[in-house]
């Protein structure tokens, strides 16, 4: 099985179309094509010919319980599943069902910018629990919880909620158990539940699994999709695992007020041809891959780049790099790069943390080349 890196140029794509003639290296998406089973199953879908509402049927949730209590010994029932269109509008939705206007949800900052967004557009007030930045011995760095801190916020009785990333965008960290089970209990003592996004969870560095939150803590509700480990974030499928019936009663009403109930039937013939052998062995090229890619990358910036130390990556495919001896904003590298490069990068800024910038390596390794030559040559001036 060979990975496919077409052309996305002219093809509507957010990603590459945005600002033609700009190398990408920005949106959480990937330039290979996606699973040939996934491909096989699309083409069989449109052969019919007909793309009416869709009902899912037992099949779907089979694929999904199956392929996470085999590969990740995460089990669930099929009727704690609500399907929706996306992770974000999941995360929306279940803020605006168990969330009053004006109380305050805990995120882990630097983390995924659309928490922010879908924290003030239902009127909540965000509530920040920095991660503790950890340098290490080969000039790279990580990032810990900071849990005396999140004792203390989450100690305010109008603090509700807690959005965990997990595997953690941009910082890249792969959450272990010992720190998922401190942090339910400090949110069990608080009162705080807990909503995890795991939508990176198949993209972990080869040699490492990832532990679902809800094995720690069977309360949590939880957001999945297969959209960033196959590549499928335009087929807009989503799930969320809420074992509460109480809870699940409410979010599965405000999914409905949010009129994100109904998913298209690619989005549904994607995940059940994902979530197969076949799938699993196309996954396991991808993962390699990537970590080739982060091997290039922190090669090239210890040689070239030094002073700029690059995080550890333990899970996506999104690398956290440090900028601040450059002694600019990120908003202001973002727009240097892209006038004197050619190059897009994302400022650290969007997830709440300046002095940063993160890097999508999920392209083919040439491209990541010229990428980082291009970054190297525009520091250079």
């Amino acid at each position: 099985m060979t990975l496919h890196t077409p052309s996305r140029l002219n093809t509507g794509s957010y990603k590459w179309d945005s600002r033609p003639g700009v190398l990408p290296l920005w949106v959480a998406d990937m330039d290979f094509a996606t699973a040939p089973c996934i491909i096989e199953a699309l083409r069989r879908r449109v052969d019919h010919g007909v793309f009416g509402y869709t009902l899912v049927t037992p099949d779907y949730y089979d694929a999904l319980t199956h392929w996470f209590a085999t590969r990740h010994d995460y089990h669930f029932q099929l009727h704690q599943v609500i399907y929706t269109s996306g992770v974000v509008p999941a995360i929306s939705a279940i803020i605006k069902a168990l969330a009053a206007p004006g109380q305050g949800i805990v995120v882990q900052t630097p983390v995924y910018n659309c928490f922010f967004s879908s924290i003030r557009n239902n009127g909540c007030r965000i509530v920040e629990n920095p991660l503790r930045r950890i340098d290490l011995p080969d000039n790279r760095f990580t990032y810990e919880i900071d849990f005396d801190h999140l004792d203390k916020v989450t100690a305010d009785p109008d603090v509700t909620l807690l959005l965990l990333c997990n595997p953690h965008n941009p910082a890249g960290r792969l959450w272990r158990p010992d720190e998922l089970t401190r942090l339910s209990q400090i949110c069990k003592r608080n009162n705080v539940q807990v909503i995890s996004d795991e939508i990176h969870c198949e993209l972990t560095a080869p040699g490492t699994s990832y532990t679902p939150y809800a094995t720690i803590d069977p309360q949590a509700i939880v957001c999945l999709s297969p959209s960033k480990a196959f590549n499928t974030a335009g087929l807009q499928i989503a799930n969320i695992i809420c074992p509460t019936p109480e809870t699940r009663t409410l979010i599965d009403r405000a999914i409905n007020i949010n009129e994100v109930c109904d998913v298209n039937p690619f989005g549904v013939e994607a995940l059940k041809a994902a979530y197969t052998l076949q799938g699993e062995e196309w996954l396991a090229q991808i993962r390699h891959v990537i970590w080739q890619n982060y091997n290039t990358l922190t090669t090239f910036f210890a040689r070239h780049l030094p002073q700029c130390p690059v995080a550890l990556l333990e899970a996506t495919y999104l690398v956290w790099v440090d900028i601040r001896a450059l002694h600019k904003s990120a908003d202001t590298l973002e727009h240097e790069l892209l006038d004197r490069a050619d190059l897009w990068l994302n400022p650290g800024t969007m997830y709440g943390t300046d002095g940063y910038m993160r890097i999508n390596i999920a392209c083919a390794t040439a491209l990541l080349d010229e990428a980082l030559r291009r970054l190297a040559a525009a520091l250079s001036h």
